[in-house]
């Protein structure tokens, strides 16, 4: 049976405007994003059957363009489609935190920095650079690889904070394994950063750990 001819009330679009779109299924967002299906699918059925080929809605999101348009009914202009609303759902966090201009809320940090660097294949490092009154200035991607003392330089960062007039930084950065626990190398990293910034006065406020939907604060661990 055509999603047409379903009850209003079960309809995917008319569900989201009238309960709002956190009331939706993964199947019914994806739905709605499909707009159709085919053949003896509804858009539903082909959502749901997306959702276990690619073991859930991040492995959908996340596929490469190759095996996303490996799937019929799929192609590059989805695929693009996908991509732009992943990119303005980054640029909506953004946004929100460069608004508010203090970082005086936690959690919306963390989503901020999970959404930026929790996909990426390697790992990732990056710094949020603030100033005396902890006003956001630059969210800056730094080094790429593996957060160990050969890929991470100090001289670097410090560089890039006092080109950024900052006087406070947190560090973030990504571990693909989804395993968010800080390494000894992240610990050892860290403890050089933090010296190297202390010389020139910029404070290290934090260093957080992004895994598979788990974000792990240094400071809340009393590792700074």
């Amino acid at each position: 049976m055509p999603i047409s001819d379903w009850p209003e009330q079960e309809r995917p679009r008319e569900k989201l405007l009238s309960r709002g779109a956190a009331a939706l299924s993964d199947a019914e967002l994806l739905a709605i994003f499909l707009r159709t299906g085919r053949r003896g699918k509804t858009a539903i059925d082909l959502s749901r059957d997306l959702l276990t080929d690619f073991d859930g809605l991040r492995g959908l999101l996340e596929a490469d363009p190759r095996t996303f348009c490996q799937i019929k009914g799929l192609g590059l202009a989805k695929y693009s489609q996908i991509q732009a609303a992943i990119e303005l759902g980054k640029r909506y966090l953004a946004a929100n935190l460069e608004k508010r201009g203090v970082l005086n809320s936690p959690k919306d940090t963390k989503n901020f920095l999970l959404a930026q660097l929790r996909a990426y294949p390697y790992e990732v490092f990056a710094c949020l650079f603030l100033d005396n009154r902890h006003h956001i200035i630059s969210f800056d991607k730094m080094f790429n690889g593996t957060i160990d003392g050969a890929n991470v330089y100090p001289r670097e960062v410090v560089k890039k904070a006092l080109s950024r007039n900052a006087a406070a930084v947190i560090f973030a950065h990504n571990h693909p394994s989804g395993v968010a626990e800080p390494s000894i190398a992240d610990k050892n990293i860290t403890r050089r950063l933090q010296e190297a910034l202390k010389l020139v006065d910029i404070r290290v406020l934090d260093h957080f750990v992004i895994g598979d939907n788990t974000v792990i604060s240094f400071a809340e661990l009393g590792l700074l």
